[in-house]
Parts: C-alpha cells; sequence; structure tokens
C-alpha cells in the first residue's frame, strides 16, 4: 500500500512541477493587467530601450525612425522568446513572454494617447508625440483608441500564452539523451 502511495506523490510532483514558475507569474500577469498599462518600475528600462530604439533606426528616415522606439520594445523580448522557444527552455521563454506582454500593453496606453497627448514625453513639449504622427501620416489617428485596444488584447494574450508554456514545451526527463548544439 505504502508503494501505491509514493508512486501517487511521486505522478501529482511530476504533473505539478511544471506549472510551478507560471503559478509564480501568475500574479504578476494579473498586475499588469489590472495595473492597465500605468508606469512601474520595469518601465524604466522599457523608456531607455524606446529611446535607444529611435537613436538606432535613425538612419532609416523619420517614419522608421519614430516608429523605432515602440519597435524596439518589441524587438528587445521578442528576440528572447524567439531564443529560449528555439532552445526549449521554459523559464527563460516565460520571463521573456511577460515582458513583451508588459511592453505591448505600455505602448497600447501610447498609442491611444495619439490624439488625446495628455501623456507626459521625454523632452517636454519640444517632442512630438511618435503615434500621433505615425498614425496620422497613415490616415489612422481616427483609430488611435482601437489600436490601442487591440495592443492590450496582444499583450493579455502573450501573458495567457506565458502562463500556458508547460503545454508546449515539455521538461528533458532525467534518462533522455542530453543534445548539444555546437553549430555556430
Amino acid at each position: 500500500m505504502k508503494n501505491l502511495n509514493y508512486r501517487k506523490e511521486k505522478s501529482f510532483y511530476k504533473f505539478f512541477k511544471p506549472w510551478i514558475f507560471s503559478i509564480l507569474l501568475l500574479p504578476f500577469a494579473i498586475y499588469y493587467t489590472i495595473n492597465g498599462g500605468k508606469f512601474t518600475f520595469i518601465d524604466y528600462v522599457n523608456l531607455l530601450i524606446h529611446e535607444g530604439g529611435h537613436g538606432i533606426f535613425k538612419i532609416f528616415g523619420r517614419f522608421v525612425y519614430t516608429l523605432g522606439g515602440s519597435l524596439m520594445q518589441v524587438i528587445i523580448p521578442g528576440m528572447f522568446v524567439v531564443f529560449y522557444a528555439i532552445k526549449k527552455v521554459r523559464i527563460g521563454l516565460q520571463i521573456f513572454m511577460l515582458w513583451l506582454g508588459e511592453n505591448l500593453i505600455n505602448i497600447s496606453v501610447y498609442v491611444s494617447d495619439a490624439r488625446a497627448r495628455k501623456l507626459p514625453l521625454l523632452g517636454g513639449h519640444k517632442v512630438y508625440h511618435d503615434w500621433h504622427w505615425l498614425l496620422g501620416e497613415m490616415g489612422l489617428l481616427d483609430y488611435d483608441e482601437l489600436l490601442g485596444q487591440m495592443l492590450f488584447m496582444i499583450g493579455i494574450v502573450m501573458f495567457i500564452l506565458c502562463l500556458l508554456v508547460p503545454l508546449f514545451i515539455k521538461e528533458i526527463e532525467p534518462g533522455d539523451k542530453a543534445q548539444i548544439d555546437l553549430t555556430l
């Protein structure tokens, strides 16, 4: 009888173990969803990445330069999402999917503010609102709130996918042979 209980405990642990990190990330996903894109501690890093994106994309003309800040906010966590997905590293993938989702929500607030232009901008009134200019150039300024809501929803989908990663990436069992990739 003792052996049967041990197997049940072991199988429960084996089932529960992959979900531990998802459970730890759940409060962050809920917080960033409820927070609605208000400025948080991680946004200091996001702001540096955003402004750096303008500098990096400046050589591609005004449109790409203006888009470059928000684009870089997606590229940086996105490249880590791709890297960890390819390598099948569950925790790394989940962390960067959460960060990507948070950035999408952050950008959604900026897009939604395109017509109102009430957000405080780095540089004050001397600088232009990226998304006001971008959407104006594309003739989509009247759709700023809709586009912002769409980005917000994509951010939430990213949170959900982040929490469901254990369904897609299975843990390597101790008996499995490790594969070492030495290609450059």
